[in-house]
């Protein structure tokens, strides 16, 4: 509103969808970027999409990649926010139950890997062979199998070990650790290892308004980032890894008192 851009502040849904087509708010394009996996009703919010979308519309919905997140060991991103996480084979039976065919699909490396969807409600548009060929390299992946999941859970088992195990050798060697970064993965990454205090003395975060709280559950501190460079930490864990090669162009600083930088996931690994 202050952009002077027109908004509504409720979910959408059939009812809102069919307030606003009543008074001719329906979409040429309509762009739903990290919303997806956040829906608690999805067939209501599908639904409503497609009564706000013009018959020559084109839809366009960005999501993380569940392919993705499997293949890259990225178990820290299942967390309360979300309440779907989508392969382009799932996410295309959902449109199409409510009359939406996925025509396109871009790969992209945000948030370790997401998926932008386009999708119409002319069924007989010609989809592009990467649509088709995606759900194959999916179903090779064996997204389609039970099998999968079971075998991904013992894989987070053995990433949870591994980084207990960097944890405990360093801390008997007396090395300090320090975090950087608060995102909401942290969380699920800190909690289900069980790493607290014992483990790590603070972390950091340039958001003030993270700044002087704790992270929930493991109660961890959250500090400015000048405080690195005070207390020196033998070794800094990047939190938020999809972000590893930023920061720590910006925290090179750290390397000169010999400080190493470890990143958790996929699999431990120090730089």
């Amino acid at each position: 509103l202050a952009k002077g851009i027109p908004t509504v502040s409720e979910f959408l849904g059939v009812a809102s969808a069919q307030r606003l087509a009543a008074d001719g708010k329906r979409a040429d394009l309509l762009i739903g970027n990290n919303v997806f996996a956040h829906v608690p009703d999805l067939n209501d919010f599908v639904a409503g999409l497609h009564t706000l979308l013009k018959p020559a519309g084109v839809l366009s919905l960005e999501f993380p990649h569940l392919m993705q997140l499997m293949q890259n060991n990225q178990f820290d991103t299942i967390y309360h926010e979300h309440f779907s996480y989508f392969s382009l084979a799932t996410a295309s039976r959902v449109l199409a139950k409510h009359a939406l065919t996925v025509f396109d699909v871009e790969e992209l490396p945000t948030h370790g890997g997401s998926l932008r969807v386009y999708a119409s409600r002319d069924a007989a548009r010609q989809p592009a062979p990467r649509v088709q060929q995606l759900i194959d390299r999916e179903r090779a992946a064996g997204l389609d199998k039970a099998a999968t999941y079971t075998a991904f859970a013992e894989q987070v088992k053995t990433t949870k070990r591994a980084l207990l195990s960097f944890l405990l050798e360093a801390k008997a060697q007396g090395k300090s650790i320090a975090g950087y970064g608060a995102p909401a993965k942290a969380n699920t990454l800190l909690n289900y290892c069980g790493i607290r205090t014992d483990f790590i003395d603070f972390t950091v975060d340039r958001n003030p308004h993270k700044q002087g709280l704790l992270l929930p559950g493991t109660r961890i501190p959250v500090l400015h980032p000048d405080c690195i460079f005070e207390r020196k930490p033998d070794y800094l864990l990047i939190l938020p890894w999809n972000l590893k090669d930023e920061i720590i162009e910006q925290m090179a600083g750290v390397r000169a008192w010999g400080g190493k930088f470890v990143v958790p996931v996929p699999r431990p690994t120090i730089c």
